[in-house]
C-alpha cells in the first residue's frame, strides 16, 4: 500500500495503473490481466501483497473459488503478541484522538504530508472535528490509531488507523476493521515504513478477534473488488479555475461558465429540512431498506447513523425530506466537509469541497433531491461538490453537471473474497 490510500483530485494524471472498466460497466477479464501485467512494474509494492490473504491477481475470473474469508481465523493464543519492529530510530506509539496536543500532532502530519495530486497543485486537509469524528465511531479501539515516533525528538512521522464496522458482503455482516489515514512523511518515503505499518495495524484488529478489513487506495492493489469514478460539480467555478483545479472549456468564457452551474438560491423540495437527532430512527430505516439492493454495503444500526450521519458543524451535512401531510420521513441526503489545501496560490488557500455520502430516494427523484443538496452546499460556501459513481449516483451526475475527475478510487477487502469484480453500482459503501 503506497502512502496515498485515497484517490485524489488527481488532475490530468496518467492512468495507466488505474483499472478502467472496459466493454461499458463490465470489467473485461482480458483488460485487467493487460493492466496487470502493466502495473508489475510496481513490483516491488506487490511483493508485500503477494504475502496477505488478499485476492491475488492470478486468481481473477477463477470461479471455483468459494466466496468469503480467504484464510480461517488464528486462535487468538496464537496471534503475536508484541508490536513488529520498527527500524531503530522510531518507535510506536498510541494516538488518544481525545487528547488535543496529540490530536494537533496528527492533525499537522497529515496537513502537510497526506494525499496530494499528482501535479502537486491540492493537499487533503482534514480538520482536527473531522479526525474526532471519523476515528471515534460507536465501539472503536483507541489501540487502532497508530503513530510512529523518532525516539530523540519524540516527533510524530507516521500514522495509520483502523476503526470497526459491520459490513454486508451479500447476505454475510462480517465484522471488519476499515484502515484508513496511512501516511509517512515526505522525508522518509524511502525507509519502508509502509509494510510494517500496515502489519502492526493488522496485528492489533486480530488481538480484537477481526480477521476482514476494508480500504481503498488510488493506486492498483491485488485485487480491487470494484473500481469507481470520482466526478466533480462546480460550485464556484471561478475560484476552481483561478487556482487550476479546473480549466475554461472550449469556447468558453468566464461569464458562461459562471451563468452554466448557476443554482438557485432555494431549495425546491416541500420539507426539505436539516436531520434532527430525533429523526435517527426514521433515517435508519430508511437507509438501512436502501442499502440491501447492494452486493457490498454497511449494516448500519441506530447508533451508527447517531454517529455518522447526524449533522456536525463543519464536518457532516444531512438533509431529509419530511412530508408536510404525512410528517413521514420520505427521503435523505448528506456529504461530508473535506477541504483541500492549495499550494503555491497566491490568492487562495483552502478548496472547501463537499463530498456525497448517502443519499436515499422514495418519494422525490434523487435528481431533485441532489440538486437541493447542491444548492445547500453552494449556501454553506463549498467550492465543489464531489460524488463517486457508487450506488444509484450515476443516474444524477451528468444531468446536474458534474464532470469526471481524473482520480479512480479503487475498493479492497482484506481476508475476504468476492467472485467477481463488482461495477460501482452494486457497491453501497463511502469510505472517508
Amino acid at each position: 500500500m503506497a502512502d496515498d490510500i485515497k484517490a485524489t483530485e488527481d488532475h490530468n494524471s496518467s492512468s495507466d495503473n488505474t483499472l478502467a472498466p472496459a466493454n461499458g460497466n463490465e470489467v473485461s477479464i482480458d483488460s485487467l490481466a493487460r493492466q496487470v501485467q502493466e502495473s508489475l512494474s510496481l513490483a516491488k509494492r506487490h511483493k508485500f501483497w503477494e504475502t496477505q490473504p488478499v485476492g491475488q491477481f492470478k486468481d481473477l475470473g477463477d470461479a471455483s473459488l468459494p466466496e468469503g474469508p480467504i484464510e480461517p481465523p488464528t486462535p487468538l493464543s496464537e496471534v503475536k503478541q508484541e508490536p513488529y519492529n520498527l527500524p531503530s530510530p522510531y518507535e510506536w506509539t498510541t494516538c488518544d484522538m481525545d487528547s488535543e496536543e496529540m490530536c494537533n500532532e496528527v492533525y499537522v502530519l497529515l496537513t502537510n504530508n497526506y494525499v496530494e495530486d499528482d501535479e502537486n497543485m491540492f493537499r487533503f486537509n482534514y480538520s482536527k472535528e473531522f479526525l474526532r469524528w471519523a476515528l471515534r465511531p460507536p465501539g472503536f479501539y483507541r489501540s487502532w490509531h497508530i503513530g510512529v515516533r523518532v525516539k530523540t525528538s519524540k516527533k510524530l512521522v507516521a500514522f495509520i488507523t483502523g476503526v470497526p464496522a459491520r459490513i454486508r458482503a451479500r447476505d454475510t455482516v462480517v465484522t471488519m476493521a476499515e484502515i484508513n489515514f496511512l501516511c509517512v512523511h515526505k522525508k522518509l518515503r524511502s525507509k519502508r515504513l509502509a509494510p510494517v505499518m500496515i502489519k502492526e495495524v493488522t496485528r492489533r484488529v486480530h488481538m480484537e478477534n477481526i480477521w476482514q478489513a476494508a480500504y481503498t487506495a488510488g493506486v492498483v492493489l491485488p485485487t480491487p473488488i470494484s473500481t469507481c469514478q470520482y466526478w466533480h460539480r462546480s460550485l464556484n467555478p471561478k475560484k476552481l479555475i483561478d487556482v487550476g483545479f479546473s480549466r475554461l472549456g472550449a469556447r468558453m468564457t468566464m461569464s458562461r461558465t459562471i451563468k452554466l452551474y448557476k443554482l438557485p438560491d432555494q431549495t425546491v423540495t416541500p420539507g426539505f429540512r436539516k436531520m434532527e437527532p430525533h429523526d435517527v430512527p426514521a433515517v435508519t430505516r430508511l437507509l438501512r431498506n436502501y442499502l440491501k439492493q447492494f452486493v457490498v454495503a454497511p449494516d448500519f444500526d441506530e447508533n451508527d447513523v447517531e454517529h455518522w450521519l447526524l449533522p456536525k458543524e463543519g464536518v457532516i451535512d444531512s438533509y431529509l425530506v419530511e412530508s408536510p401531510e404525512t410528517h413521514e420521513i420520505t427521503d435523505f441526503c448528506s456529504f461530508y466537509t473535506l477541504p483541500s489545501s492549495i499550494l503555491g496560490n497566491q490568492n487562495h488557500s483552502t478548496l472547501k469541497a463537499a463530498y456525497s455520502y448517502y443519499n436515499v430516494s422514495t418519494k422525490t427523484p434523487l435528481i431533485q433531491l441532489m440538486n437541493d443538496a447542491l444548492i445547500v452546499a453552494k449556501q454553506k460556501d463549498f467550492d465543489v461538490f464531489n460524488a463517486l459513481d457508487v450506488m444509484q449516483n450515476e443516474s444524477f451526475l451528468k444531468q446536474l453537471k458534474f464532470c469526471p475527475g481524473d482520480g479512480k478510487l479503487h475498493y479492497y477487502l482484506y481476508n475476504y473474497r468476492l467472485k467477481h469484480v463488482l461495477r460501482a453500482s452494486e457497491l453501497g459503501l463511502v469510505l472517508l
